[in-house]
């Protein structure tokens, strides 16, 4: 089990606002890592900075020894890394199938993307059924599983993913968080930011406790079950 992707005292501000505090993590290949903390923690803007979307302000970002930090955000996708964002951000007009297409737009010639499409569905039977449906008519959980289908269709070896419960039932945070375990048992690598932090830490394998953009405690995620702070602060118990 490499090594995948190495966050290095990493710092980022946002004018004179230091949201992130030399912060240094790290995701093996074949795990499931939480990011977990309150709101305004600087999670989103973890993941933010390590897709390129944020300038980093010092620190090293490594995706197998690459340094992501020096290479423009558009061109990341191509090394294997993908981000299903807070809110889900999926083509609204657009249909589910053409949603699908947009994932896998750098890998055309590549691969033989109706085949990937059919991979989705397998995993995703409900997005088959509304295949022609503009995206924006799917109910929330669906459009979750789209946006997740759509990074998929990019062949991602590591999937970093912002809030997927956000706004779903519990019986479709469950049903989302099952997709997320299968898909690490099938050999996806993923880097998980989650507020909601007892389902996070009963799917992970290590997890990182972020407050007020520092790490304040990292560790397996079956312990940080069982601690005292964590669940005073952080699982209502």
């Amino acid at each position: 089990m490499g090594k995948m992707l190495e966050v290095q005292n990493l710092n980022v501000h946002y004018g004179s606002i230091h949201a992130i505090k030399d912060i240094s993590l790290e995701v093996n290949e074949g795990e499931i890592v939480s990011l977990i903390g309150a709101n305004g923690a600087g999670k989103t803007t973890t993941l933010h900075t390590i897709t390129g979307i944020k300038k980093a302000t010092s620190g090293s970002i490594k995706l197998y020894d690459q340094d992501l930090t020096a290479i423009e955000p558009h061109k990341i996708i191509t090394l294997g890394m993908a981000h299903v964002p807070e809110g889900r951000h999926i083509f609204a007009e657009m249909t589910v199938e053409e949603n699908l297409e947009m994932g896998a737009f750098w890998l055309k010639g590549k691969t033989n993307v109706s085949q990937e499409i059919e991979k989705v569905y397998e995993r995703f039977p409900r997005l088959k059924e509304r295949y022609r449906q503009p995206a924006g008519t799917l109910s929330g959980g669906e459009q979750q599983m789209l946006a997740i289908g759509r990074a998929i269709m990019s062949k991602p070896k590591i999937m970093l993913m912002d809030e997927p419960s956000m706004g779903l039932s519990p019986l479709l945070v469950r049903e989302i968080f099952n997709i997320i375990q299968e898909l690490n048992r099938s050999g996806m690598t993923i880097l998980l930011v989650e507020q909601n932090a007892k389902m996070a830490l009963s799917i992970a394998h290590r997890a990182y406790v972020l407050e007020t953009g520092e790490i304040v405690m990292k560790g397996k995620a079956e312990d940080m079950l069982q601690d005292d702070n964590v669940r005073k602060a952080y699982l209502g118990a």
